[in-house]
């Protein structure tokens, strides 16, 4: 199975961490709708197999009117073969979460929704520069529960002088409302961002990776204690509210993304549209795909499976490796876990490789040591 992935690069204002590509300016939003609706047409045969998920990222696609979505929709089902039931999630802002809003959405394809809540406390939303209030974090969940089951919300934890009761605090909230799926991230300071600025400046205390780790240990044990699985070193879900986007992309199924700044994965091909919303509207009308390609060599491949597996509960199938990439990685592989076993870092069982409790916040430094560089 496939999934396709639109990006949806507007935002009422800029997030003080966010590096990802969106404009604030929604001057030319139809023309952009537009233009995604026409490189679905132009790229519709490079899915080998049926779209299981359709995932709307940003930016914030929660900007999108019901004719933007409807038009999007049908280009969709005109020109890509769809399973049944698809899951289909739309990121959105509790901000623009209010009734209508919301009805509208349960009046279209749409079945799943991400709320970018970040967190229940005013503090942290204006460090943040957030666009919503906490009263509203809280009361667009419970619009969003009369017309949507298949819920996630986004918290953000690691936030510069939020201490452990403020973080337990947002999670007992989470689960008070009683959200079936969870993404929760640390603040990351990305260069070019106001965040890196204000810390540079002295404004803002800089992120303490102590008190990160301190907070998804406190996430993780309060998270599998109420019944959700931490199916990805991101992402908690309780039984059957797995994010069919989220797993795809961390199984290394094909996926296809739409929309400036947009990352494809198709068979060993890598590519990535441009970034600027206006080139990207320009290229698309003169019928040219403004996206860059690579070809995926054997030891990228088994770097990818390395990276992305470590960081889910499927872990690393050595058999896998061994078939995949051959018997030479497979032998790097088990040499280079040795430390990381002794250190109780990562466990083997039965042939699959996955990190333990204890290495589990540092499964990304890990992988990385365990990455092919040189082989011939």
């Amino acid at each position: 199975m496939s999934s396709l992935y639109i990006h949806i690069p507007f935002c009422k204002q800029a997030c003080h961490y966010c590096d990802f590509h969106f404009s604030t300016s929604l001057k030319h939003k139809g023309q952009l709708v537009q233009a995604i609706c026409k490189e679905l047409s132009m790229r519709k045969d490079e899915l080998p197999a049926a779209v299981e998920n359709i995932y709307f990222g940003g930016g914030t696609p929660s900007l999108l009117s019901e004719t933007d979505l409807n038009l999007i929709f049908k280009t969709i089902y005109s020109e890509y073969k769809v399973v049944n039931k698809p899951e289909i999630t739309l990121e959105a802002n509790p901000d623009d979460l209010d009734f209508d809003y919301l009805k509208m959405l349960s009046g279209t394809k749409v079945n799943r929704l991400s709320i970018g809540v970040q967190s229940f406390f005013e503090e942290d939303l204006k460090l943040m520069n957030r666009a919503h209030n906490a009263k509203e974090a809280e009361s667009s969940i419970l619009l969003a529960k009369q017309f949507f089951d298949n819920i996630s919300i986004d918290l953000i934890y690691g936030i510069p002088d939020m201490c452990v009761d403020r973080w337990k605090a947002n999670l007992a909230k989470t689960l008070e409302l009683d959200i079936p799926h969870i993404s929760s991230y640390a603040l990351t300071v990305e260069p070019n961002t106001a965040l890196k600025h204000f810390i540079d400046k002295e404004i803002i205390p800089p992120v303490d990776d102590d008190l990160a780790k301190l907070h998804f240990d406190i996430l993780v044990e309060t998270m599998q204690s109420n019944n959700f699985e931490n199916y990805e070193f991101s992402n908690f879900g309780k039984p059957g509210y797995f994010s069919q986007n989220n797993t795809a992309y961390w199984t290394g199924k094909f996926y296809l993304g739409i929309g400036p700044s947009a990352h494809s994965f198709v068979n060993t091909t890598r590519s990535w549209n441009i970034n600027n919303n206006s080139k990207y509207i320009k290229a698309i009308d003169a019928g040219e795909l403004p996206a860059e390609r690579e070809e995926l060599t054997t030891t990228d491949r088994y770097n990818e499976y390395i990276m992305t597996r470590l960081r889910t509960k499927w872990g690393v199938d050595l058999k896998v490796v061994e078939t995949e990439f051959g018997l030479n990685y497979a032998a790097y592989l088990m040499e280079h876990i040795q430390e990381f076993q002794q250190q109780g870092l990562l466990a083997l069982d039965k042939d699959i490789l996955r990190v333990t409790g204890e290495g589990k916040f540092l499964s990304d430094g890990i992988a990385s040591e365990l990455f092919m560089l040189n082989l011939k």
